[in-house]
């Protein structure tokens, strides 16, 4: 007896990864650049300021609800306040890495469209850093918000004064939003599970948090999906005229997994058209 297989559906994850070491110095060298530049923002204390009673303002001319309300139940309980740091602290860099390693590992095609995807959120939340540096809401007394990193701890930044590793006047746009949303959708793209859809708690959680410890306004969160927004609308068609076609409706299967399921073979078509190549092989 004969069994057939069918190739991966075309646009698939059935491509060579792209070479490691170049991927590991992209990487590290968008990781450069993006210090780089948050060094170049420092020293516009003053701009900020007046930023950030702008943002404060128009947030309110528009009726966006108070980022108070979203602290005042982080300060019903210490050890709340504390995990809420925690996450923002150690969250938002491992969970990106281990995305982008993730994707490599089992879904290269995935992988060079989300890493161009984030590359290019980065490179635009950095020129808007320089352009627009704003104070975050814990340092604006207009908004009776509390420091919680501060008060309760952990805290990932010094004095403003004097940290000479972080730039505090990039609040807006909020990479820690923008990153959690843009590792949601490529894990809902990039899987089948019926349960992927819950990768969004994710951001949702990063929300919560980034508002409710007084990092970020909710416009920082907005500004952040729109420039995902942009930058997907822009990557994914020339992801697939380079002939990987990557759909946000639907993941696609990939070598190692079609024809999987029960452990056998999925059998070719009764008539293959003659354009698509069967692999033959005997099943004796």
């Amino acid at each position: 007896m004969n069994a057939r297989t069918e190739p991966a559906p075309a646009g698939s994850d059935a491509i060579a990864r792209p070479p490691l070491v170049r991927e590991l110095l992209l990487v590290a060298g968008l990781f450069l650049v993006y210090k780089l530049g948050r060094q170049l923002a420092t020293g516009h204390t003053g701009e900020a300021f007046h930023n950030a009673h702008r943002v404060w303002d128009l947030e309110r001319a528009v009726h966006l609800p108070g980022e108070g309300a979203v602290q005042s139940l982080l300060l019903h309980d210490d050890g709340l306040v504390h995990i809420a740091n925690t996450y923002y602290a150690a969250v938002h860099f491992p969970a990106t890495a281990a995305f982008l390693v993730w994707l490599y590992l089992r879904r290269p095609a995935h992988y060079v469209w989300a890493r161009r995807v984030l590359a290019a959120v980065t490179a635009a939340a950095l020129v808007l850093h320089l352009l627009f540096p704003l104070a975050p809401p814990r340092m604006l007394a207009a908004t009776g918000l509390v420091d919680t990193a501060r008060a309760y701890g952990p805290s990932v930044y010094g004095s403003p004064a004097t940290d000479s590793v972080s730039n505090q006047f990039a609040a807006m746009p909020s990479l820690h939003f923008g990153w959690a949303l843009m590792v949601a959708v490529g894990l809902i793209v990039a899987t089948r599970s019926r349960w992927r859809w819950l990768w969004l708690l994710h951001p949702l959680l990063t929300l919560l948090v980034i508002v409710g410890t007084a990092n970020h306004y909710w416009l920082d969160a907005i500004v952040a999906s729109a420039l995902l927004g942009l930058a997907l609308a822009a990557v994914l068609p020339q992801t697939s005229s380079g002939g990987t076609s990557i759909s946000l409706r639907s993941p696609h299967r990939t070598v190692t997994t079609a024809g999987r399921a029960q452990g056998r073979l999925v059998p070719a078509p009764a008539q293959a058209p003659a354009e698509e190549h069967v692999l033959a092989g005997a099943g004796r």
